[in-house]
């Protein structure tokens, strides 16, 4: 069986974190977030190398990315109205939105290079064997 790539490697622990995370956050908060949670179907797709796979990524990429240009916006909105309200504190500690910025777009822009890479496309639809 063929390895995936290192690129494609690192977005799936990127998303095995991600589910592990969403699962937690479900059972604490007993309310499902499906703009996290949506990553279970698509990691699980990546994993079996199933023919849906490559699809339901760019999907869910998609959505990611409407979902953080809305919130974008949304802040840039809100900024402009009350600039002092808006501010990302995390464990006491205020985080600048130039950071969330770019750690943002930096990690929608590694997701689509993955997601369109050829050689994604082809480990996702290899025709070998598959073991359970």
């Amino acid at each position: 069986m063929t390895r995936p790539q290192p690129a494609l490697l690192l977005l799936i622990c990127l998303y095995f974190i991600i589910a592990i995370l969403a699962v937690l956050r479900t059972l604490e908060t007993h309310n499902l977030d499906l703009f996290t949670a949506g990553v279970i179907p698509v990691l699980i797709g990546i994993l079996w190398r199933t023919p849906w796979a490559n699809l339901v990524l760019k999907i869910y990429i998609a959505i990611q990315t409407l979902g953080f240009v809305a919130l974008g916006a949304t802040g840039i909105i809100a900024y402009q109205i009350t600039p002092e309200d808006v501010k990302v504190v995390l464990f006491g500690r205020n985080i600048p939105m130039s950071v969330i910025s770019i750690v943002v777009i930096v990690f929608m822009l590694f997701q689509w290079w993955v997601a369109f890479r050829p050689s994604t496309k082809h480990y996702l639809s290899s025709s070998e064997v598959k073991q359970a």
